[in-house]
C-alpha cells in the first residue's frame, strides 16, 4: 500500500463527513491486557502493512485484550501523520476489530494531535492514547490543560475517550495528579484513563484508588499483579508483544500462589529484555522467532543490537527458555 504522502491528510480532511462523526454510546475500555505492538518496517524503511496487520492477529490469537497502534514502542514519533493514518487503516482493513484497538495520537502540534484523533475516531477505535505537547519542556499544568481544553473541543466528537499517555522518563513532561484532577472535572465523558509508563508504583497505586472511574493502565507487566489487586484496569506494555500469554493468563487467574508465579514469571523476561535498548531488542526477538529479517529495520536514531549485545540477549533468554515456556496461541 502506498499513496502520496502529502496528499493523505488533505483528502482525509475533504472526505470526513459529519456523519462520520455522530455520538455512539461511550463504554468503558475492556479491561486487560494490551500489547504496546512493535511497528514491523520494509527495507526502504517504510511501514509494512502486511507484516503489521499479520502481527496484530498473531497478538490477540496470542491472548492480547486489545492493541496500541503508534505507541513509543510502534516508533510513532517516527513516522509522518500521513504514514500514520495509512496504517491504521491498513489493520482496519486486515479485519482486526476496530473496538481491539488503541491508537497513539498524541504530537507536538494540537491540530496534528486532532487530525491523527478525528480520523482514528472515524473508525470507531476503542480509545486513544495521548502524550502531552512535549517538545517544550517548561510547559506547566495551566499550559497542558489548555492544550486538552484545545484538542477535545478541535475534535468535538461524543465517542472520543482520551487515555492519558504519562511517560516522564521519554516525554519530559509528565501528568500531574492535580492537573489530572482538574481535567477529569472539566472533561469526565473525554478523559478515561492513563497510560502510566513512569515506572512509579505508588503513582499508580494512587490514581486507581483516588478515581474509581478513571482506568489505570500500568505501562509494564511487572505491575499487572499489583494493579489488578487495587481495581487497576490492566497494563499496556512493550514486553506483552512477547509475553502476552503469561500476561495474559495472570490478569484471569484468581489464585494467589498463582498469580505470584506468573508475575515472577513475566518479571524474568521484562527485566532480561529493560537491559538492553527496548525497540532493538524487541525487534531482535521477534526476528528470532519468526526468520524474517525485516523485523530488524528500525528507522532512525534507533539502530540494530550489536553482535555482543545479540549473543548476550540470547544466552539470557535461553536461560529462562524463552521462547518455550513463554509463547503459545491462547484457545
Amino acid at each position: 500500500m502506498c499513496l502520496p504522502n502529502n496528499s493523505i491528510a488533505h483528502n482525509f480532511l475533504i472526505q470526513l463527513r459529519k456523519e462520520d462523526l455522530l455520538p455512539e454510546l461511550k463504554s468503558k475500555l475492556a479491561k486487560g491486557v494490551y500489547a504496546a505492538s512493535l511497528t514491523p518496517l520494509n527495507d526502504q524503511l517504510e511501514i509494512d502493512h502486511v507484516r503489521l496487520a499479520h502481527h496484530c492477529h498473531w497478538l490477540l490469537e496470542h491472548g492480547c485484550t486489545g492493541i496500541l497502534l503508534m505507541g513509543t514502542t510502534g516508533e510513532a514519533n517516527s513516522f509522518s501523520i500521513a504514514e500514520r493514518m495509512v496504517a491504521l487503516d491498513a489493520v482496519i482493513e486486515s479485519g482486526i476489530p476496530a473496538q481491539k484497538l488503541l491508537v497513539g495520537t498524541g504530537c507536538c502540534a494540537v491540530p496534528d494531535t486532532i487530525l491523527l484523533s478525528q480520523h482514528a475516531l472515524s473508525h470507531n477505535v476503542a480509545g486513544l492514547v495521548m502524550l502531552p505537547p512535549f517538545y517544550y519542556k517548561n510547559a506547566n499544568d495551566a499550559g497542558l490543560f489548555d492544550a486538552f481544553d484545545q484538542i477535545i473541543h478541535g475534535v468535538n466528537d461524543d465517542r472520543l475517550k482520551i487515555y492519558l499517555y504519562h511517560f516522564p522518563q521519554m516525554s519530559a513532561v509528565p501528568f500531574s495528579f492535580s492537573l489530572i484532577e482538574k481535567l477529569l472535572a472539566t472533561f469526565p465523558d473525554q478523559i478515561a484513563g492513563i497510560k502510566d509508563s513512569s515506572g512509579e508504583w505508588e503513582n499508580m497505586k494512587l490514581l486507581a484508588t483516588t478515581f474509581p472511574n478513571f482506568q489505570v493502565f500500568a505501562g509494564s507487566e511487572r505491575f499487572l499483579a499489583g494493579i489488578k489487586e487495587v481495581g487497576g484496569a490492566g497494563c499496556i506494555s512493550a514486553t506483552v508483544n512477547v509475553s502476552c500469554r503469561d500476561a495474559a493468563f495472570l490478569f484471569q487467574e484468581t489464585q494467589k500462589n498463582r498469580i505470584e508465579e506468573l508475575q515472577n514469571k513475566l518479571n524474568k523476561l521484562r527485566l532480561i529484555i529493560e537491559k538492553y535498548p527496548m525497540i532493538p531488542t524487541l525487534k531482535q526477538v521477534m526476528y528470532q522467532q519468526n526468520a524474517e529479517p525485516g523485523w530488524l529495520n528500525m528507522r532512525p536514531p534507533h539502530i540494530a543490537l550489536t553482535k555482543q549485545e545479540v549473543s548476550m540477549l540470547t544466552n539470557e533468554l535461553a536461560a529462562i527458555n524463552f521462547p518455550n515456556d513463554y509463547i503459545q496461541r491462547v484457545e
